[in-house]
């Protein structure tokens, strides 16, 4: 058997989830706080990924592990964050919240990057058509991404003119190059509504 020193870094009863760290229990006192000491907000820092989860990505700034919440990994939509980090990338991050008497470091990654839903509120509008790629399928319709990065969703109902609704996941694939039309954009929620109008 193997004896392992962890720290407890997150306990969520209501989820009944623990999270330990091995790296926060081999970091000293002193390293740990000095690197609180030096850390605020808006801070962007190096780090390395550590380990990869459902909910998130930690990573090891110096001895202390942060968290990059899985929202908070891209401004398009994400479904697993293995899909845009690996384990032992080194990545820089921006420092949103510290709180030392927990010990708990909110990171964000997609901060780092121009936010996409600015740009598509003024360059598109109601109606516009445009070039997307589709990159699921659901029960409920399929998400489809443009070109600058974020997705929306055209509803079934729309893929249905194209496809009988039982069919439509065979008729429809990721991957698969379409047109469609701009239905509508909020850029508060991050929501896009489409329309398909051809399958190229």
């Amino acid at each position: 058997d193997t004896t392992l020193q962890l720290k407890v870094i997150e306990c969520n009863s209501a989820q009944r989830r623990i999270v330990f760290s091995e790296r926060a229990a081999e970091a000293g006192e002193g390293q740990r706080k000095n690197l609180f000491s030096n850390l605020e907000p808006g801070a962007v820092i190096s780090g390395k990924i550590t380990n990869i989860t459902n909910f998130g990505v930690f990573v090891d700034l110096g001895g202390v592990e942060g968290l990059i919440h899985i929202s908070e990994l891209s401004w398009g939509r994400v479904q697993k964050a293995s899909d845009h980090v690996s384990i032992n990338d080194v990545i820089k991050v921006k420092v949103l919240q510290i709180n030392e008497k927990t010990g708990r470091i909110a990171l964000s990654l997609k901060q780092l990057k121009p936010n996409p839903w600015t740009s598509v509120s003024q360059k598109y509008h109601t109606g516009d058509h445009t070039s997307a790629i589709i990159t699921s399928v659901t029960h409920f319709g399929a998400f489809a991404r443009l070109p600058e990065g974020i997705e929306g969703l055209i509803h079934v109902s729309s893929l249905t003119k194209y496809a009988p609704a039982q069919n439509v996941h065979d008729s429809i694939s990721p991957g698969e190059p379409v047109t469609v039309k701009i239905l509508h954009i909020d850029t508060d929620r991050h929501r896009l509504g489409l329309g398909l109008v051809a399958m190229e």
